[in-house]
């Protein structure tokens, strides 16, 4: 009785969730194309290589152009990421704290010099709240390159989740900088969908449903 009673009340959760009154709205919380990195003092840059040599750095329109905007508008990683190309590069940046609510998209878009023989990666992470202490990071979504190989022109990536409340995504650049080249970010954008009113009042119900039951579980 107890597991028909759980089971009642998830459906009865799932059906405030999908229903038409629960509309959701697309809210964009993010759009960053990286016109000028060293001014974005809501953004972290934190270069965590033994030794540490270079942060993420504007992008290099010699090497390649943008994925949109000015040439240079893109931020850039590489090998010096450690001090002369020895040691470990482990070399972040870090949104800015995000107040997120329900169903969240990234997206942004990479690249990496076109040069053979290297194994460039990054990882994309998560951490709720608005710290940037390496460990808070332990949300892995997505990793490029690495055993795969990693893109030779700009493609986009994208990652869902849901959260409720503030976070911060990463991207973490790291490797042996013997076999590291050169990467670019660009169009950084973060979407979070916020239930209507009508259908938050709908959700709480059946969450409400759903705690009474666990409740009665216990008794």
């Amino acid at each position: 009785m107890k597991r028909l009673q759980l089971l009642i009340a998830t459906a009865a959760v799932t059906a405030a969730a999908s229903s038409p009154l629960a509309a959701q709205a697309n809210v964009e919380v993010l759009n960053e194309g990286f016109a000028s990195l060293s001014g974005l003092t809501d953004w972290d840059r934190i270069n965590r290589s033994v030794p540490a040599g270079i942060g993420w750095f504007q992008g290099n329109s010699d090497i390649f152009g943008a994925q949109s905007g000015a040439a240079n508008s893109y931020a850039a990683a590489n090998f010096l990421g450690a001090t002369n190309g020895i040691g470990i590069v482990d070399n972040w940046l870090i949104t800015p704290t995000l107040t997120l609510s329900g169903l969240t998209t990234l997206s942004f878009f990479t690249n990496r010099e076109l040069v053979d023989g290297f194994d460039d990666l990054i990882e994309v992470r998560f951490s709720s709240g608005s710290g940037t202490d390496a460990a808070g990071f332990d949300t892995l979504l997505a990793t490029i390159g690495g055993a795969t190989d990693f893109p030779t022109d700009w493609q986009q990536w994208s990652a869902n989740l849901t959260v409720e409340g503030e976070g911060r995504f990463a991207f973490r650049y790291l490797g042996d900088p013997a076999v590291l080249s050169y990467v670019g970010l660009d169009t950084v954008r973060v979407v979070t969908a916020v239930p209507e009113p009508g259908g938050l009042l709908l959700l709480a119900s059946g969450l409400g449903v759903l705690g009474l039951m666990r409740r009665r579980e216990r008794q």
